[in-house]
């Protein structure tokens, strides 16, 4: 099952891609991420596997499966893959976007429980890159 969120930002698609593609940075808009290691270095990589901390939780397995340099990659954390893109709007700006895909028991758990933090966690990588 797929759940997507997306959100608008004044901020040019290349300042949110250096934000949202290398994790060394990710701490600068994603607190509940911490430790990112062996993902890809500035950026993420495709094949590149190694571990991230969530929320405070054990350290969890992550590999990045995919790249669209620029505009999208995706990684899988235990059983959900997603997927982080982001797209230029027409006139300037950015749409900053998550689609998570899960198997269908913990769909629900994801669409109410972190569908909605997942939206606030961009709106604060969209208030970064715009700053």
């Amino acid at each position: 099952m797929t759940v997507h969120v997306e959100v608008e930002s004044e901020a040019a698609p290349e300042r949110v891609w250096d934000l949202y593609a290398q994790p060394e940075r990710w701490k600068e808009w994603a607190p509940h991420i911490r430790s990112p290691r062996g993902l890809g270095s500035p950026e993420v990589e495709p094949g590149a596997s190694g571990r991230v901390r969530l929320a405070g939780l054990a350290p969890v397995w992550a590999e990045v499966t995919a790249k669209r340099p620029g505009r999208s990659w995706t990684w899988r954390v235990g059983l959900v893959e997603l997927t982080h893109t982001v797209e230029p709007r027409n006139g300037g700006g950015s749409t900053i976007g998550l689609e998570m895909r899960a198997p269908a028991p913990m769909e629900m758990a994801i669409r109410v429980g972190y569908a909605p933090i997942t939206k606030a966690i961009l709106k604060r990588l969209a208030r970064k890159a715009e700053a």
